[in-house]
């Protein structure tokens, strides 16, 4: 239930739906799941929340249809995905997942939904055992596809132990996953469901957890948790090149030019910016603990970075590359989406997206 103190908020995010067909560049809304319960809504010009959404039980992974007007949240806790009317605020359907849902996407043209669980993964949050203790993993985990017509399963693809990001090639072919339990890059047609593309990372890091595609479609980044560093892939998935990072890389996330690359990494404490070119360090940016994912405004002037751990949302201005606000009150957050769309490691704007 929307809490008695955000009601009044209410009437504020009439006013930002209104925005459903606005451009980018609009100040729009930002949507943050929070694991100890909920989504916060966010004013994409104050900063201020101005409603709380209740849906499923620890919901992580989320997602936006392209009109703006379905938010999808996976809810960890009770195995399946909530729909929100992003006009109503309220939640309007549940379908059921499979045990552990986490990551989520939604294809650009707005008719599926893509959605990681694992069936043998105690599912607990990081720094605690669970998902991390390799002994538990033996069970493949699976992507779930959901048709957002009919709001229910049309199609399972199997994939690998700990399945973790999702994302699209350029061409709109292929739905690609990166798997920790064994160390692959996996790329899957999207009209069959079949596998086209296996890529071992081991011989160039440990534990893949984000995968993006450039804007321009020529390139993809890798995020390596283990072994502190991410892999350069070319649009066949060729390795090209790994470079460092601080520990535990996990969300990342081109800008909308394809000029730098964005990484949080999450056991460093720091938000990590490269060039996307030469792929040389620009800036590491002190930042919360466990910040796992973010996503720019759709003005492109802030990072909006979900920091875990120390339970805040934390606001770093692109241009100088610092941290100029944190944002309290949040319950253990995990992941962020805007509308209208921004880049971010858990979605992207339409300009950048397959068509």
């Amino acid at each position: 239930m929307i809490s008695n103190r955000n009601r009044i908020g209410i009437t504020a995010l009439a006013c930002a739906a209104s925005l459903l067909a606005a451009p980018a560049g609009a100040a729009g809304v930002a949507y943050v799941t929070n694991q100890g319960g909920g989504v916060t809504v966010i004013d994409a010009a104050t900063l201020k929340p101005v409603a709380s959404v209740a849906v499923g039980a620890a919901p992580r992974g989320l997602a936006i249809t392209p009109d703006g007007r379905w938010l999808l949240t996976a809810n960890l806790g009770d195995s399946d995905v909530s729909v929100v009317d992003t006009a109503s605020l309220k939640e309007v359907r549940r379908i059921p997942v499979g045990k552990n849902v986490e990551f989520m996407r939604v294809l650009p043209d707005g008719s599926r939904a893509f959605v990681t669980y694992e069936p043998s993964s105690k599912g607990s949050p990081p720094g605690g055992a669970g998902k991390d203790d390799d002994s538990v993993q033996r069970v493949p985990a699976e992507v779930a596809v959901i048709d957002l017509q009919q709001w229910t399963v049309v199609g399972r693809i199997q994939a690998a132990p700990e399945t973790e990001a999702i994302e699209f090639s350029a061409d709109g072919k292929l739905v690609i996953v990166a798997n920790e339990g064994d160390n692959s890059i996996v790329a899957y047609d999207l009209a069959t469901l079949k596998p086209v593309k296996r890529v071992d990372v081991s011989p160039f890091g440990h534990r893949p957890r984000g995968v993006k595609v450039s804007p321009d479609g020529k390139t993809y980044v890798v995020t390596m948790e283990d072994s502190n560093n991410f892999l350069l892939l070319d649009a066949s998935f060729n390795a090209l090149k790994t470079v460092p990072t601080e520990k535990g890389p996990y969300g990342v996330a081109f800008d909308r030019d394809g000029r730098t690359i964005w990484i949080a990494a999450a056991r460093a404490d720091r938000l990590q910016v490269f060039d996307a070119e030469s792929l040389a360090p620009l800036a590491a940016i002190p930042v919360g603990k466990r910040c796992w994912h973010f996503s720019f405004t759709p003005d492109d002037r802030k990072v909006l970075l979900a920091c875990g751990r120390s339970n805040e949302l934390e606001v770093i201005d692109t241009a100088t590359r610092q941290v100029v606000d944190k944002l309290p009150g949040y319950q253990l957050p995990w992941g962020i989406v805007t509308y209208p769309k921004a880049e971010g490691s858990l979605d992207a704007p339409p300009s950048r997206a397959p068509q």
